[in-house]
């Protein structure tokens, strides 16, 4: 069963756009690894960056938590944010479309 993943990320004052720019090579590494399906940043009306991910299956996702990839993307934004990232695993619950009702 696929997860989805939603990781809000709080940029130090006035970085956002550097966080947003920063995170663009850990991405595309990121996009090379076994059951991404979607790993898209998002700015938030609140400031922050949100990072939304799709995975084919939680062992994919437990073995990019520890991925050379992910360490690319934590290097990189290190002195960009205030803390560790909001993260929060969910399972889909479709509804309505195929299409529509679930990522």
């Amino acid at each position: 069963m696929t997860v989805v993943v939603t990781a809000v990320f709080q940029p130090k004052p006035g970085k956002q756009k550097e966080l947003a720019e920063a995170m663009r090579r850990g991405i595309e590494a990121v996009h090379t690894e076994k059951g991404c399906e979607l790993y898209a940043i998002h700015d938030a009306e609140d400031g922050t960056v949100t990072m939304i991910e799709k995975w084919t299956t939680v062992e994919d996702l437990d073995v990019h938590g520890d991925s050379d990839q992910v360490k690319i993307l934590r290097a990189d934004i290190a002195d960009l944010i205030e803390g560790p990232a909001t993260v929060t695993r969910m399972t889909p619950i479709p509804a309505g479309t195929e299409s529509q009702g679930a990522l």
